[in-house]
């Protein structure tokens, strides 16, 4: 049951032209256009920095942004209701959703990283490493897109991820360099998962350097507290 119901999860995916867009399309676009047009100075070569922080956002687009309005949206018409009260648990449900963001991801790094990869894109370091982060950072944006799904307004979750998501493109190193904001900024925004995670994948596949412990730290401690409020503060209906 959890797999028919995480199947039927990504195929509403794939068949939502706004969600394929957010999770697919504008991750494609932002690789393509701030790897090949210099608008911002970045350290060694354009494609290399671009790659890991374009993996970050489209993680970030499908377990966060794209996760919290669906699940908000179904949570007001009705649906997280029904589906609690089928055969399939309430906990099953949210296992099934959580399989259908991994498979989502596995799709879009698979697409991005081929884009990447015909650009002249040439990624190092352990993939292992690059997966765990990776891991650690869908269950911290999932932790987060439950909190505020399972307490806003849909409207209100509507625009409040899609504001997230563009604060956060903007802020989290994804294609301006962390290091040309002023240092009191740059301090509060290291501990942001969005940084975390691009700074950890671009550690690992760029500099293929070992497992970077504080960015995956910073990652799992967003998990813990995001995922222990929304399990606090969750509502079905």
């Amino acid at each position: 049951m959890v797999l028919a119901q995480a199947a039927a999860e990504v195929r509403a995916v794939l068949r939502n032209g706004e969600q394929l867009l957010l999770t697919l399309i504008i991750p494609i676009l932002v690789l393509v256009g701030f790897s090949t047009i210099a608008l911002l100075e970045v350290p060694g070569r354009r494609i290399d920095f671009v790659a890991p922080g374009v993996l970050a956002l489209a993680i970030m687009s499908t377990a966060f942004t794209g996760q919290a309005i669906g699940t908000g949206f179904e949570r007001r018409y009705g649906v997280l209701k029904r589906l609690g009260a089928t055969p399939l648990s309430r906990s099953g449900l949210m296992l099934a959703k959580t399989l259908a963001v991994i498979i989502v991801e596995v799709l879009q790094i698979v697409v991005i990283a081929a884009v990447a990869l015909a650009m002249g894109w040439h990624p190092h370091g352990n993939p292992l490493w690059a997966a765990l982060l990776i891991l650690a950072g869908t269950a911290a944006f999932s932790g987060l897109a439950l909190l505020m799904a399972g307490t806003l307004r849909a409207e209100a979750t509507l625009a409040a991820a899609n504001l997230v998501y563009l604060v956060l493109l903007g802020l989290g190193g994804v294609v301006v360099p962390v290091t040309t904001f002023p240092h009191a900024v740059r301090v509060i925004v290291e501990l942001l998962p969005i940084t975390a995670l691009t700074e950890g994948l671009r550690a690992v596949l760029t500099h293929a350097s070992g497992l970077p412990v504080r960015d995956l730290l910073v990652l799992l401690a967003w998990a813990a507290v995001a995922l222990a409020l929304a399990s606090r503060t969750f509502r079905w209906e």
